[in-house]
């Protein structure tokens, strides 16, 4: 056994797998020291075969490979796709399509949140994987037939599964609430790393005003200078670093030096240098928009019924079979108590009809919740009359 490490036979399984209905595709790649994905491995599986490419061979041209990740008529399944879908968006510049996720679908048939490949596998195809390989060193050569085994059972597993998955969705109806999962794995916005929006991955705890627009630029300096060097962001500057001085806002090399985090010699550097520069820009510009994902403060006195709120999504998603994480967030939740019109998916689509609409009515005290049976149960509560 060994990869496909030659052109012409890369493209002639690309062209048979162009005919196939589906693909299943993994990828091993390295990113501890770079700040963009080095790939090493590309496993394919179609219907009657399964091969691996070696990414890494000299002289190789992906070309063929890129093209059916284009080919309308072929779906491409993945399992966790986020990061497989990232690399060949960064590669290409567009997203794989059309595209099937048996992680999203598992969570959509009632498996739980976020089941792993291992855990879906032995669920529904009866393999044991030997995930030992887990952590080899993808870019070193020869690899060995143990490495490639484990390689390879990330997708010939994933045939089935696909199968599997698709009867289940199409027995119950839910192929529609997938395509709306997909709906983000689809959108190129996913995967475009905007410097500007980088300080969001740091999540500030304050809305000041001054510390985002500072933590904006200094964030936006860091995401820059990371892809420039491919090197890892914490690599330039640790993320606590970041929010620390963004507090701070040192005007001069002399406070950058004082601020508590800031290693011996930095605030002299280069580094240091370019960030009092971004700094500087930072006083200069407006903060950024925190109108994305934010939610209403919970208003006092409503968080027991966050709480409640909590019970019910689990009762909900254990009678619909589906998992909590797709139905709500605590976001959501926290954002229903505070306001009956928030804005968050739970409240729309087919979340609603299984979550949603409880959750208002329970907030309205038009349900409530009792035990019978030694089971939780909803109770429908008649209209208070009024004279």
């Amino acid at each position: 056994m060994s990869p496909i490490a030659d052109n012409a036979e890369l493209a002639a399984l690309c062209h048979r797998l162009s005919n196939a209905p589906f693909v299943a595709i993994d990828t091993e790649f390295l990113r501890d020291k770079t700040y963009w994905p080095l790939l090493c491995l590309v496993q394919l599986a179609g219907p009657e075969e399964a091969h691996a490419i070696d990414a890494l061979a000299p002289g190789i041209d992906l070309a063929p490979l890129l093209e059916l990740l284009r080919a309308a008529d072929v779906v491409k399944v993945f399992h966790a796709a986020r990061q497989d879908v990232e690399i060949f968006f960064h590669m290409t510049g567009e997203v794989p399509s059309p595209i099937f996720d048996s992680q999203v679908a598992a969570m959509v048939c009632g498996f739980g949140d976020q089941v792993s490949y291992e855990t879906l596998a032995g669920k529904l195809t009866g393999a044991r994987i030997d995930k030992s390989s887990r952590f080899t060193d993808w870019s070193r050569r020869p690899l060995t037939e143990r490495q490639l085994g484990y390689a390879l059972a990330d997708v010939t597993y994933l045939r089935t599964i696909y199968d599997k998955l698709s009867l289940r969705l199409a027995e119950s109806g839910r192929a529609a609430w997938l395509a709306e999962e997909l709906a983000v794995l689809r959108n190129p916005e996913t995967y475009r790393l905007e410097p500007s929006h980088a300080w969001r991955r740091l999540k500030p705890r304050s809305s000041n005003p001054r510390f985002l627009a500072m933590l904006a630029s200094l964030a936006a300096w860091r995401e820059v200078e990371a892809q420039r060097r491919n090197v890892p962001r914490q690599r330039i500057v640790r993320d606590e670093v970041l929010l620390e001085v963004a507090a701070q806002a040192p005007a001069n090399v002399a406070d950058l030096a004082r601020c508590r985090l800031i290693p011996t010699g930095f605030a002299e550097s280069r580094l240091g240098q370019d960030m009092l520069t971004a700094i500087a820009e930072g006083r200069d510009r407006p903060p950024p928009a925190i109108t994305e994902g934010e939610r209403p403060s919970v208003p006092p006195g409503r968080q027991p019924l966050v709480e409640l709120l909590k019970v019910l999504l689990k009762l909900q998603c254990e009678t619909h079979e589906v998992a909590q994480k797709l139905v709500a967030s605590a976001e959501d939740l926290e954002a229903i108590a505070a306001v009956d019109d928030a804005a968050v998916p739970a409240l729309t689509g087919w979340r609603r009809a299984v979550f949603g609409d409880y959750a208002l009515a329970l907030k309205r005290g038009r349900i409530a919740l009792t035990g019978q049976g030694g089971r939780l149960q909803l109770v429908r509560l008649k209209p208070t009359e009024t004279t």
